[in-house]
């Protein structure tokens, strides 16, 4: 028997899904929070099963997608908020 701790092709392209909608959304709505990206993914989307709340979210774009997206801190609201990192050009290969 197998374990599910693999990655299947299905598996891996539900991955690749919710990376090219978290950027997509972060690269139309610089300065977002957390909340707004899993509220997007929830609502918009209709991604449900993605796994991710709001505190999940800082983690998985330092570990996943750092090289696209960058997160600096709202001194007003005290969190973080995401936006595209300075090289556009990495984004444009990606996609």
């Amino acid at each position: 028997m197998q374990k599910n701790g693999g990655i299947g092709g299905q598996k891996r392209a539900r991955f690749q899904r919710l990376k090219d909608e978290i950027i997509r959304f972060v690269s139309a709505n610089p300065g977002c929070t957390a909340q707004a990206i899993v509220a997007n993914l929830n609502h918009e989307q209709q991604l449900r099963n993605h796994g991710l709340t709001p505190r999940k979210v800082g983690f998985f774009i330092t570990r996943n997608l750092g090289q696209w997206l960058t997160w600096w801190q709202d001194h007003r609201a005290g969190r973080r908020v995401y936006g595209m990192a300075e090289a556009e050009s990495n984004h444009d290969n990606y996609v």
